[in-house]
């Protein structure tokens, strides 16, 4: 493949950092976009280069318009054109009853879920739709099963965070599809990342696995695997698509 870059959200740990070492394998250059954590970001950037591809860290919280526009620009200035976006950066909050949270909570997950996504999805599309004199590409969003769910009593906040993630892959798929660009997302199950511990239960991801259908949780490289193949040529015919990784649930 020629020289190409793949940028991911959230890439410091868990999912994204799963994705990055994969797209790395598959020949991608690796834009590691993390919010805190430089050492992690910088861990996962060098496991990427010791498997021969570029890599480069950006922090850029994706629900600040500057940052993400700073992050961008590096992209360009620094690695080969952008092929393929993943809008994996989300949070989720504590478990709680609606009734039981802070209206800032809410917005906060907004931002970064949605806005976040929004944004950035954004960004890319200025560089690599046709329509902007782009080669083409694809964007993966990040769902969860919770969209389908709704996370009564734990954080029907954050499932509708993911419905609305939902509704914007179909809607952008279809208003990309004639641009070279193709927009895809996974909706994971339970998988066994820290994510868990900002709930407040660090170990759900183990203590769930008896409502899961294949009685395990899912590990963050079988949801990269998914999220490869959207990105790959395999999946040329594929857009506004959601596939479900849960193990059955």
């Amino acid at each position: 493949m020629q020289p190409s870059t793949l940028l991911i959200t959230g890439a410091s740990r868990g999912i994204g950092a799963a994705t990055a070492l994969l797209g790395a394998a598959r020949g991608y250059d690796i834009a590691v976009n993390y919010t805190h954590n430089a050492e992690a970001a910088e861990s996962v950037a060098a496991q990427v280069r010791a498997l021969g591809r570029q890599a480069i860290t950006v922090q850029a919280d994706v629900a600040d318009e500057a940052a993400v526009a700073a992050m961008f620009a590096r992209v360009d200035a620094e690695l080969p054109p952008l092929k393929g976006l993943v809008n994996n950066a989300g949070i989720v909050g504590l478990k709680a009853r609606l009734d039981e949270m802070e209206p800032a909570r809410w917005r906060r997950m907004l931002d970064i879920n949605v806005f976040g996504s929004l944004l950035c999805a954004q960004h890319a599309v200025r560089r690599m739709s046709t329509r902007h004199g782009g080669q083409g590409g694809a964007i993966v969003n990040l769902s969860s099963m919770a969209a389908t769910l709704g996370s009564p009593a734990m954080y029907v906040d954050y499932a509708a965070t993911k419905g609305a993630i939902d509704s914007f892959t179909i809607g952008l798929g279809r208003e990309l599809a004639a641009e070279g660009i193709r927009v895809n997302a996974v909706r994971p199950g339970i998988i066994d990342t820290d994510i868990h511990a900002a709930s407040g239960e660090p170990d759900r991801a183990q203590t769930a696995a008896g409502m899961i259908p294949m009685k395990r949780p899912g590990r963050a490289d079988e949801v990269a695997t998914a999220i490869l193949w959207f990105l790959s040529d395999e999946a040329s015919y594929a857009t506004g698509t959601i596939i479900d990784v849960s193990g059955g649930r």
